[in-house]
């Protein structure tokens, strides 16, 4: 019998059947970049079979679908249609048959590996007027199509079983579509960093930057290097084979991120290597102010290179994606005035200032990575120190942070632009993507040196906050960036028609649910004494004395920090210690979810002055209030629709407990144990932060509690 890649080819649509196209977009993110839609349906029956073609199908790529980025495609046409047989099975709820032989018949589905009219490297031709047929280069291209299909199967038809007929040549803008998670901040849990890779997959992202060191924590743990990575909050080489393997099956690039020399506190002091180490060292005075100096490591030492060289090179070795971050920004220019600098710089011919030094330091870091037949990548920073010695490698990329994502801003370098698409949600930053400006005037550069973009997530100050928050916080940026860098072309609709259209795609098939965290009965479910307490395993603190102070959860799982440089102040409480807040960027970043009615929250404040709006409580949709904007009583808020206040002003200079006591639909207020009164409304329980960028208390705060459950008045009463 005639394989199926002898089957000919479906004739170009007609002018009658391109006239019939409709103007909506198709229900694909990204939109295909070419996309003729055409009358009528394409039905998947219980008899569709998917056919390869035996000649290929151990195959991953073809001459033509190779390129140096994203990086090879590792699954072969083979499994693709095993993976796609189970995926149209969770769809559709029947199985299709694999087969190398025949002619397709018009239900069946027709994954065809060829360089006819390749559309590059990750591009692929579509044709659903039946057969369903996918053709590509590589394996990237194919699992692409099969993700339009996918897509237009759960979105277009009440039986998930009709393919709207279309055809298409699609092909992406960028070669990197990129997501960065801080991994160094934050340990991610891996049930979450595979729903993340499926959905990445699903619209077309094919790069995520794991950044997987920071100042606070270390998360690979090898045997090489004893203490430096706590073994339950890192990932072993067990864990990463494991996710390279998924992603793989997803056509992701699990890139991975170290931060060298500076953001290292973590390995100067695992390895006494920092510019705060050894005699003669550097001091508060050559470091950022809120930072220690052990923050960089020590340039200068050939101790610390040679560690910076070893470390680098185990862990290169862990990973297959064609690019490692060594990140490599943000020395301080102090740094230059420490004497061990000032010393090294005068002793060495190859150095005369410390962005040689830097410099450096980068291209030996480099050749490390280059040697493991990669290209190394950092964040930009380097090019504003005067280095008249030395220039990093040509072949580094450099990640423009700082730019607009726009044009291409490092002369002489390939880079990937996460300017614009920064996500910090803690309340000091307070940085959240322009989603409106993304989807309706961003245009991606095409340059040859811009090799793509990426949406950015940083834990600052949110270092035990949920998963599900990060991902509330960062899934509308990240599916527009998708579709903006695979199509550049000028949107066809209102940012509000696009995430319609992506929720009723929804998610792609095997994404599990977020877990739901059960609600704790008869007793706290958050504790926050104020006490001292010193960061939980697995976490560095790097913060000079009094800044990024620590906010232990002493009922559950939820402990926060101070932001930078503005931290509360320790002080005598009613019970142990307190913290003093004094200005509107004083806050504790907790970066919780939201907890449905019924809820209690007891605290223990004492005011110290009057300001317009004082927040105790904050999330994107609600706050606790002690002072309500308009009214100055205690009260509450569901942002964009309604602040609640009660018959009760927080008295000054004196201790108070205060109580709220919410159902659904109704919320009272307690003062030191007496009821004040109740309001006919409720929020659910905001667990992002204490305070807001503009609206935090002024006074002390000590014993702030939280229940999943409403307290009765006797139980109010109780509480001491």
């Amino acid at each position: 019998m005639p394989s199926a890649q002898a089957d000919a080819p479906h004739p170009p649509p007609t002018p009658r059947e391109e006239a019939a196209g409709a103007a909506a977009p198709p229900y694909v993110v990204p939109r295909p970049t070419d996309w003729t839609a055409l009358d009528g349906h394409t039905s998947l029956t219980r008899a569709t079979r998917i056919l390869i073609d035996p000649r290929t199908a151990s195959t991953t790529a073809l001459p033509a679908g190779r390129a140096e980025l994203p990086g090879p495609a590792r699954q072969s046409v083979r499994r693709l249609a095993t993976q796609l047989r189970t995926e149209i099975e969770q769809v559709t709820g029947f199985t299709p048959r694999i087969t190398d032989t025949g002619r397709p018949a018009p239900a069946d589905i027709v994954l065809t590996l060829t360089e006819k009219g390749a559309p590059g490297a990750e591009g692929y031709r579509f044709d659903s007027r039946g057969p369903v047929r996918i053709e590509a280069a590589s394996t990237h291209g194919l699992y692409y199509g099969t993700r339009t299909l996918l897509q237009l199967l759960r979105a277009t038809a009440d039986d998930h079983r009709q393919v709207p007929r279309a055809t298409a040549t699609d092909r992406p803008a960028q070669a990197i579509r990129m997501v960065h998670l801080d991994a160094g901040r934050k340990y991610w849990r891996i049930p979450y960093l595979e729903n993340l890779i499926r959905r990445m997959g699903d619209q077309k992202l094919n790069t995520l930057l794991l950044h997987l060191s920071e100042s606070e924590g270390f998360r690979l743990d090898s045997p090489k290097f004893p203490g430096l990575a706590d073994p339950e909050h890192s990932y072993s080489r067990a864990d990463i084979e494991h996710l390279k393997a998924f992603a793989a099956r997803h056509h992701v690039q699990l890139m991975p991120g170290l931060e060298l020399p500076g953001h290292a506190t973590v390995i100067s002091q695992a390895f006494g290597i920092g510019f705060g180490s050894g005699p003669s060292p550097c001091t508060g005075a050559h470091t950022h102010s809120h930072l220690t100096p052990d923050w960089i490591i020590d340039m200068t030492s050939d101790k610390a290179v040679a560690k910076s060289k070893e470390i680098v090179d185990e862990f290169t070795g862990w990973f297959d994606a064609p690019l490692f971050s060594i990140g490599a920004e943000e020395v301080p220019v102090q740094l230059a005035e420490c004497p061990r600098v000032k010393d090294h710089l005068a002793s060495s011919p190859d150095v005369s200032t410390l962005g040689d030094l830097l410099n450096r330091y980068i291209n030996t870091l480099d050749d490390v990575v280059a040697s493991h037949g990669k290209r190394t990548a950092v964040y930009n920073g380097s090019e504003h120190l005067p280095a008249p010695q030395q220039k990093v490698h040509a072949p580094v990329v450099f990640l423009t942070w700082e730019g607009t994502g726009a044009e291409p801003e490092i002369p002489g370098h390939d880079e990937i632009a996460i300017g614009p698409f920064y996500n910090t949600p803690n309340n000091y930053h307070h940085k959240y993507p322009d989603e409106p400006w993304m989807y309706d005037s961003w245009a991606p550069s095409t340059a040859p040196d811009m090799l793509g973009s990426g949406v950015t997530n940083w834990a600052d100050y949110n270092f035990w906050a949920d998963d599900g928050y990060f991902e509330q916080h960062m899934a509308g940026a990240r599916a527009i960036l998708a579709d903006r860098a695979w199509n550049r072309s000028a949107t066809p609709d209102a940012p509000a028609d696009f995430r319609a259209r992506t929720a009723r795609i929804g998610d792609p098939p095997g994404t599990t649910p977020a877990p739901v965290p059960p609600r704790v009965e008869g007793r706290p479910s958050h504790h926050w004494t104020f006490d001292d307490a010193a960061y939980p395993k697995g976490w560095t603190y790097a913060g000079s004395p009094g800044n990024t102070i620590f906010a232990e959860d002493r009922a559950g799982d939820l402990p926060g920090t101070s932001y930078i440089i503005d931290n509360p102040t320790p002080v005598p409480g009613p019970r142990g210690q307190a913290w003093r807040f004094d200005s509107d960027r004083d806050g504790v970043g907790f970066g919780g979810l939201d907890v449905a009615e019924p809820w209690t929250v007891s605290v223990r404040v004492r005011a110290t002055s009057r300001t317009a709006d004082q927040v105790l409580l904050s999330s994107k949709a609600g706050a606790l209030k002690l002072m309500q904007y308009g009214t100055g009583r205690v009260g509450f808020t569901r942002y964009g629709e309604a602040d609640h206040s009660f018959d009760f002003t927080l008295p000054l200079d004196r201790w108070t407990r205060l109580t709220w006591v919410t159902t659904p639909g109704s919320t009272t207020l307690y003062a030191d144990g007496e009821r004040v009164g109740s309001v006919a409304a409720s929020i659910p329980l905001p667990l992002r932060s204490i305070g807001t960028e503009k609206a935090s208390l002024r006074g002390d705060l000590d014993e702030l509690v939280t229940w999943d459950e409403a307290l009765s008045p006797a139980e109010v009463a109780r509480q001491k």
